[in-house]
């Protein structure tokens, strides 16, 4: 490296296609030594940006260098708070990957912003609480200078982003401050229950369904609650959660007319229509906006099993026309379903 550094010929501060250097390179794969010696050269610029907008410091804390992060922040034409072109800084990157001992050493600065918002409007904290890195969430909201429930673009907050990942941990944190909201909702009218029931995050939902500042059955935009979403999706396990609240309906329409069951029908969660047929409270054979039952949508769509399940109703009428004209046996055999069709001619009430 030191005779090809002699050479007159050779440009050390070259950058590639993608804008990096023989020191970006240096940085990234923490070779402290080569870093150190291409620093004490006029001609290499310790602070500039690739293509990406991230800096040498940057790829250092990305990768978890603690060593070039530590040669880098020592020197005074290094902006250790400098923003990519996504608008993350040093610190939000090391906050996102977890790497603890690198955010104390940023978090030391007092040039460095511990809670500024990137391109999406999220910051450090929701990076942090997004990707479960407890350690990190627990240093920043130890400060005072950090907002723990400042809501991203979308709406989100810290919370929300740990319920919508299933980040247990982290989402028992945030619910012992008081000053964070643990029904807050996003821009679609979604909170931090919604996400975990949609995503069958059933430890979140268990939390959350242990606060009395939590509503269970609150709607989105769309007018779906967090039990239409998790039936949706077929998360059973935080159906029977929800499900075992009596301030749940369980037969609530969304925006469009679909009940939990129909959703349910519609996707072939059989263990989830059993569940909701078992309940007085349900009606198998109601009509979504266009007409169309729940024996309709697993039909159209080939769930034989559903199909069984609501045909052995004595409630449901497999004959109904919905707003198009369309019977269940119709949209069995218009899209090739022979197994539902065997079914609906099996019943005698085609």
């Amino acid at each position: 490296m030191k005779l090809l550094l002699e050479r007159e010929d050779v440009s050390p501060d070259r950058p590639d296609n993608r804008g990096q250097t023989l020191l970006s390179w240096a940085a990234k794969n923490g070779r402290d030594g080569v870093v150190k010696l291409l620093l004490e050269r006029e001609d290499v610029s310790p602070d500039r940006p690739d293509n990406r907008g991230q800096t040498l410091l940057s790829w250092a804390v990305i990768n978890g260098r603690d060593g070039v992060v530590k040669l880098l922040l020592g020197r005074e034409d290094v902006n250790p708070d400098r923003p990519d072109n996504r608008g993350q800084t040093p610190l939000s990157w090391a906050a996102e990957n977890g790497h603890e001992r690198i955010v104390k050493l940023l978090l030391q600065r007092e040039d460095v912003n511990p809670d500024r918002p990137d391109y999406y409007g999220r910051t450090l904290l929701s990076r942090a609480a997004r990707n479960g890195r407890d350690g990190v969430v627990k240093l920043l909201l130890g400060r005072e200078d950090v907002s723990p429930d400042r809501p991203d673009r979308d709406g989100r907050t810290p919370l929300s982003c740990a319920a919508k990942y299933g980040r247990d941990a982290v989402v028992k944190r945030l619910l012992g401050r008081e000053d964070v909201s643990p029904d807050m909702p996003d821009s679609r009218g979604q909170t931090p229950l919604s996400w975990a029931a949609r995503n069958g995050r059933d430890g979140v939902v268990k939390l959350l369904l242990g606060r009395e500042d939590v509503d269970p059955d609150k709607p989105d935009n769309g007018g779906r609650t967090p039990l239409s979403l998790a039936t949706e999706n077929g998360h059973q396990g935080a159906v029977g959660l929800l499900l075992g609240r009596e301030s749940v309906s369980p037969e609530r329409p969304d925006s469009y007319g679909q009940t939990p069951l129909s959703w349910a029908a519609r996707n072939g969660c059989n263990g989830i229509v059993k569940l909701l047929l078992g309940r007085e409270d349900v009606s198998p054979d109601r009509l979504g906006n266009d007409g169309q039952t729940p024996l309709s949508l697993a039909s159209r769509n080939g769930h034989e099993g559903v199909v069984k399940l609501l045909l052995e109703r004595e409630d449901v009428s497999p004959r109904r026309p919905d707003s198009y004209g369309q019977t269940p046996l119709a949209w069995a055999v218009r899209n090739g379903h022979d197994g539902v069709v065997k079914l609906l001619f099996g019943t005698g009430r085609r």
